[in-house]
């Protein structure tokens, strides 16, 4: 392994090493970033967790999850914020700007992908400015269309900033995940069109046959159909500097050794990107 600087684990691609062991194992192998998320944080408590990091010098370049914006029923919808609000909190106690946001699927009994839409930037227009206090920025993340219903009504990149551009840049932008996103045509231009509104970018390959209820099917760098560098120079020539994040959710993985799968992503980083 040669440079790791812009290199970061999410901490769901390790999710079978727990907090300390995964600070543990990301000083021995000289990571500086990790993205958490928000159940495994919680479990260990906020401030111990901000703490952990801390100490260990460890950059947060993101919090997962927001989101899940489109239930129709008031008291959900007044429900859901609360808990937005608690994650941004959440984010600028951990010390990192960007909370990545799954919009949410289709409510049950619902047909209705615009209505749903709208109720996301109706969102929003409350969630942006509580984020902007407290210096945290919300990322929108588009997933596979093959999650529209259950998860995320938001499918492409061009959905996302169309929903952002409702909203200052420093507010609300979009993550850019090549799983999502690599079999759109479209996606190069509307990277282009982001430019400052990346708030992250995230790598996971796409590998097939997809596993039995197809969350789980995120392949390993390397593995798969995607040209990682392709997408690295696009998010690149709109403007992006950041961490790149590798978020892995496979069963296979998670069920070797967590530092070993570790070592390996951060392997397979430098060898397909940069």
């Amino acid at each position: 392994m040669t440079d790791l600087s812009r290199f970061s684990v999410n901490q769901m691609t390790v999710k079978q090493l727990s907090l300390p062991e995964l600070v543990d194992a990301c000083g021995q192998l000289g990571i500086g970033n990790v993205g958490l998320w928000r159940e495994p944080v919680q479990s260990y408590g906020v401030e111990e967790t901000a703490k952990l990091v801390r100490d260990a010098g460890l950059t947060v370049t993101t919090l997962c999850r927001g989101g899940f914006f489109t239930a129709i029923d008031p008291d959900e919808r007044a429900a859901a914020l609360d808990d937005n609000r608690r994650a941004v909190d959440e984010a600028a106690t951990l010390g990192t700007d960007t909370l990545v946001l799954v919009s949410g699927g289709l409510p049950a009994g619902s047909k209705d992908l615009h209505g749903a839409r709208e109720r996301i930037a109706d969102a929003l227009s409350v969630l942006g400015p509580y984020a902007e206090e407290h210096g945290v920025k919300l990322a929108i993340e588009p997933l596979h269309p093959m999650y529209a219903s259950d998860r995320c009504v938001v499918s492409t990149l061009t959905q996302a900033l169309d929903l952002a551009e409702r909203f200052p840049a420093h507010q609300v932008g979009v993550t850019v995940d090549t799983y999502h996103i690599w079999w759109d045509d479209n996606a190069p231009a509307q990277i282009a069109r982001a430019g400052g509104r990346i708030h992250t970018f995230q790598l996971a390959d796409w590998t097939t046959p997809l596993p039995e209820g197809v969350l789980n099917g995120r392949g390993q760098i390397g593995d798969g159909a995607i040209d990682m560098r392709e997408w690295q120079r696009y998010v690149e020539a709109a403007g992006y500097t950041g961490a790149i994040e590798v978020e892995l959710f496979n069963d296979v993985l998670w069920a070797r050794d967590g530092r070993e799968v570790l070592a390996e992503t951060a392997e397979r980083f430098v060898a397909h990107t940069l």
